[in-house]
């Protein structure tokens, strides 16, 4: 008799696999012992050491081996089973706090940068970062800025559930891939969230706290890299921001030819040196 316990191990978070697996390992210890019983008797009756009739031996031998045998086994194998039990769970807490952001209860950039690795088409990723974070912390104190963190995860994880994915990648810094519709579609969902942060002041320690987020947009292309998709959204956050904060920019809009006259000029000169850095490159 053959038992598998190696699909087992893994759903030894469920209670009703411990009684399972120790029904099944007491009626094997139960049929070994049964066995070895049966085949031990004779070989004592053969040789004189058997006391009883062998037909009697053999049926108290069984007997026995069901009553004793089972109530043993089956103790042990429920201490065995709560043993795995225990680990099955604690491991699976280690494996969810390994990929979640403590704070704002969102995935990690580690778990993000996995997900990110399994989109395939009709997705785009959105960096997010909350505008002058440090001078919110600095006036309001640390505290309020742990409150921004946890609100804007919060929204950003009602906004995008469903096969989308939002993930805390460090600081104040928030990345989701968009999943689903056409690209204005998800451009506009972005933009939305946007606006819906804009317009949620957050009340903490008796101070009001305003905030606004800009936004980058990068096209999850098949067969373009993960890294150069997140290069894009970089850059186009970058574009969000020296265009004057609280804005979203897609990478396809580039550094539109009205928008120069509102770039500051070290951050035009930025942006240029990045452009011929790129030209660079691909020469």
């Amino acid at each position: 008799m053959r038992i598998s316990l190696q699909a087992e191990l893994g759903d030894f978070q469920d209670r009703h696999t411990i009684y399972v697996f120790a029904l099944k390992m007491s009626f094997l210890a139960v049929t070994l012992s049964s066995v070895v019983t049966t085949l031990v008797l004779p070989l004592l009756d053969w040789i004189g050491m058997l006391p009883v009739p062998l037909a009697h031996g053999v049926v108290y031998g069984v007997l026995l081996s069901w009553l004793i045998g089972g109530a043993v086994s089956s103790v042990l194998s429920l201490v065995a089973g709560h043993a795995m039990h225990q680990l099955s769970v604690s491991r699976a807490e280690f494996e969810q706090l390994s990929r979640t952001d403590v704070l704002s209860g969102l995935l990690n950039r580690r778990a993000f940068t996995e997900a990110l690795e399994q989109v395939d088409g009709d997705a785009c990723l959105a960096i997010f970062d909350v505008d002058r974070f440090k001078a919110i912390n600095d006036r309001f104190g640390h505290a309020s800025g742990d409150a921004v963190i946890v609100t804007v995860s919060a929204i950003l994880a009602a906004a995008f559930d469903g096969h989308s994915v939002a993930a805390r990648l460090g600081g104040e810094e928030f990345g989701v891939i968009v999943v689903g519709g056409s690209q204005e579609q998800r451009v506009e969902r972005v933009r939305s969230v946007c606006d819906r942060l804009a317009a949620h002041p957050i009340v903490t320690d008796d101070c009001v706290v305003a905030l606004t987020v800009s936004a980058g947009i990068a096209e999850l292309e098949p067969g373009r890299s993960k890294e150069g998709a997140y290069s894009s959204a970089d850059k186009a956050l970058y574009l969000a921001k020296a265009l004057g904060r609280n804005r979203v920019v897609h990478e396809n809009e580039g550094l539109h030819p009205g928008w120069r006259r509102h770039l500051p000029a070290e951050a035009a000169a930025a942006r240029a040196m990045n452009v011929d850095c790129d030209e660079a490159r691909l020469a």
